[in-house]
């Protein structure tokens, strides 16, 4: 991953509920989770829900997906994964011995 995009990744994320939400997505596994259930565990009202949602689409964190009425958020294990690499590559680099 690139520079910017991690860093706006990582903006997204340094908000709380942004931050919640994701969290709930991760541990929801692949199929992530309906946005009304998000919005049930959270407690938070729909519009601002919908706001910190858009936020994370935008950034590539999470995807919409429909399934009849119902909307799914679904959290992409990929990006999450490059940002986790880009964070460790170079981890120790400058040492002789790395860590």
């Amino acid at each position: 991953m690139e520079l910017n995009d991690v860093a706006d990744a990582l903006k997204e994320l340094g908000h709380p509920t942004r931050l919640s939400i994701y969290k709930q997505l991760v541990r929801a596994g692949h199929g992530g989770l309906p946005v009304g259930e998000l919005q049930k565990r959270l407690d938070i009202p729909n519009s601002t829900l919908s706001h910190h949602i858009a936020a994370l689409v935008s950034v590539g964190l999470v995807h919409q997906q429909r399934e009849g009425r119902t909307l799914f958020c679904l959290p992409q294990y990929d990006v999450l994964k490059g940002i986790v690499a880009f964070l460790i590559e170079e981890c120790c680099a400058d040492q002789p011995q790395r860590c």
